[in-house]
């Protein structure tokens, strides 16, 4: 009997030969221990100078073997689970789990199609659909809300996305209070931190500054999470041409020196502490000076780090879902589609973005539901072929012969629905039955769907009083910088 086994579980994408990644490997120790980063965080700053770090004021320059001695250490799994306990997330390799963006300071009103600033309803009917839609697999709170006390606004998202799904959520912190907040929220909705700290439904994202920098913001929250336990995705966004060099090669560089550097700071504070390995290279048009999110450079910026991040065996984080075009409209899915293929080829564990539109600035419901039946094709194309006896099933075309069909076969009534893939939202009609279905384009579709599933979708709640203790937390919070 042949054994069916597949030799990878995604089809693949490789950008760079195990030797250029060696050489970018080898490029950034050059330029830890040469040219150094700057830290502005005491207790970090202790930390790396107690472990053989050279200090001078606030630059630190680290040796090869501190960052070899944090690889070692940090853990190469990293696990989510649901709100309630159930695994739902395991970044090892070739798994990928797609998600929405986090804070955009504007989004597109359903009912008017006007740009709008975000209200705290928004980030709940963002984790509402998020929680209804088969193929999204966590939440971030794709907006900035803006109805609520500004210094707040981070625990009242993650409030917000709490409450209304129970997908795992990736989220942000302004500052150390605020992390504290949020930490406590999530270990009411547990039942315990202690039970929240065994089953994390909660990642922390942070970022250093480039090029090469570290605030003190920034590694407080990384101290934090790696002292508590909780998940951090330390992402850098080095801009080609702005912030780091405009080749790919030497912008990996300068991102690679940032994510090693936070991750030697992290594993000093507590070795073994859940770290994932983050980031994106978009470049600077250097016509319009935009943040570019739509071209293929960014993609291949994302891959790169999915690449490095693979060499040293560390979960990831990347992004996809995105695009430039200011409208929902065919350049909207034109990129994200292309750069959500992209991600999944290459394989990165933690996909967030979807829903991203107006250069980083504008989130869609319409364009994230869009990403949803996108990231629903890239499943099922990444699934490969199965060979095995029952796949290639022989005697089933031996018994229907030439000229035959296989319509009325159990065979076909059992695969049927594993074999193909069925979007909820994407046109699948011939012309007439379309004309006979409204003639409906694709945005009118999906507008009219997200509206469906925000009437009908009722996330599972908790318990009334652990609702109330939550949003005791938030209304503390309001105080506390008011």
């Amino acid at each position: 009997m042949h054994i069916n086994k597949l030799a990878q579980s995604t089809i693949g994408l490789n950008i760079m030969t195990d030797d250029q990644v060696e050489r970018i490997h080898h490029a950034t120790l050059e330029i830890l221990y040469r040219t150094g980063v700057k830290v502005f965080e005491p207790e970090a700053l202790e930390l790396l100078q107690g472990a053989g770090a050279i200090l001078d004021g606030n630059l630190v320059k680290i040796p090869p073997l501190l960052v070899q001695q944090a690889l070692d250490s940090a853990p190469k799994v990293v696990y989510l689970f649901s709100r309630d306990g159930r695994p739902a997330i395991a970044m090892e390799k070739d798994r990928i789990y797609y998600g929405t963006g986090s804070e955009v300071p504007f989004t597109i009103d359903l009912e008017s199609g006007e740009r709008r600033k975000p209200l705290k309803t928004d980030v709940c009917n963002t984790a509402r659909l998020v929680d209804a839609l088969e193929y999204i697999d966590f939440v971030m709170s794709l907006g900035l809300v803006t109805d609520v006390p500004v210094d707040a606004s981070d625990v009242h998202q993650f409030e917000a996305m709490l409450l209304n799904s129970t997908k795992p959520i990736l989220f942000t912190a302004y500052n150390h209070s605020g992390l504290g907040a949020i930490i406590e929220m999530a270990g009411l909705a547990a039942g315990g931190k202690d039970i929240l700290l065994e089953k994390p439904s909660l990642a922390l994202y942070a970022e250093p500054t480039s090029p090469l920098i570290h605030s003190r913001e920034a590694i407080k929250k990384l101290l934090t999470c790696a002292e508590e336990g909780i998940p951090l995705i330390y992402a850098t966004t080095p801009m080609l041409g702005a912030t780091a060099p405009v080749t790919v090669s030497g912008a990996a560089v300068v991102a690679n020196a940032e994510i090693l550097s936070g991750l030697v700071i992290h594993q000093l504070k507590a070795r073994g502490a859940p770290y994932i390995y983050g980031g994106g290279i978009p470049p600077m048009h250097m016509g319009t000076s935009i943040c570019s999110y739509g071209g293929p450079e960014r993609d291949l910026g994302c891959i790169a780090l999915v690449r490095m991040s693979q060499y040293y065996r560390l979960p990831s984080f990347t992004t996809a879902g995105c695009t430039d075009a200011q409208v929902f409209d065919q350049q909207a899915g034109m990129e994200a589609g292309f750069n959500l293929v992209v991600a999944g080829l290459a394989g990165g564990n933690l996909i967030h973005n979807l829903g991203y539109m107006g250069v980083g600035m504008t989130s869609c419901l319409e364009h994230l539901l869009l990403c949803n039946e996108t990231v629903g094709a890239v499943k099922h194309l990444l699934r490969g072929v199965d060979v095995s006896e029952e796949s290639l099933a022989l005697d089933l075309i031996e018994k229907v012969g030439p000229g035959g069909h296989y319509l009325a076969e159990e065979h076909t009534m059992k695969h049927f629905r594993e074999e193909l893939y069925f979007p909820q939202t994407l046109n699948r009609k011939n012309y007439d039955a379309w004309k006979l279905d409204g003639s409906r384009p694709f945005g009118q579709a999906a507008n009219e769907r997200v509206k469906a599933i925000l009437k009908e979708h009722n996330p599972v709640r908790l318990a009334p009083e652990v609702e109330k203790q939550i949003k005791a937390v938030s209304a503390g919070r309001d105080r506390e910088v008011s």
